[in-house]
């Protein structure tokens, strides 16, 4: 028996989008940022951020598309979906030229941490950056 789980809290890049399966199943996807800041050997400060796309099903489809927009904070737990072609993360090339990847992942349960619109959303957790931009979004 095997089995695989990931935990991610960021940030929405934008609003999520919803839509049906032909089946009737909704299904709602959006774009997590988790930002990570650290300072190296040398002492400069490094600022991370690793992309996420997020599915999610069913109520749990429904409720995201909802209460979530751009900015909001929310905690993810489900599995990573690797790309059919190379088995791994989905490879694509920044707007600068770069190399970069995201991680797909099928979300089992999506916390919401931020408060309702409105009310005043926590900091992001660990480091205080910003929620990353639109453009910024690599997909």
């Amino acid at each position: 028996m095997s089995f695989q789980t990931i935990i991610i809290a960021g940030h929405l890049g934008r609003d999520p989008e919803m839509r049906y399966t032909p089946a009737g199943q909704a299904v709602t996807n959006f774009n997590l940022a988790a930002n990570r800041q650290y300072t190296d050997s040398s002492g400069q400060v490094v600022k991370e951020t690793t992309w996420f796309r997020v599915s999610a099903w069913g109520k749990t489809a429904e409720n995201c598309n909802q209460y979530l927009h751009k900015g909001s904070l929310v905690l993810v737990e489900g599995r990573l979906v690797s790309d059919p072609e190379t088995g791994g993360p989905r490879l694509y090339t920044r707007q600068d030229g770069s190399p970069a990847s995201s991680f797909e992942v099928s979300a089992g349960t999506v916390r919401f941490l931020s408060g309702r619109e409105g009310e005043n959303e926590p900091e992001p957790a660990g480091n205080g950056s910003a929620v990353p931009q639109h453009d910024d979004i690599p997909f």
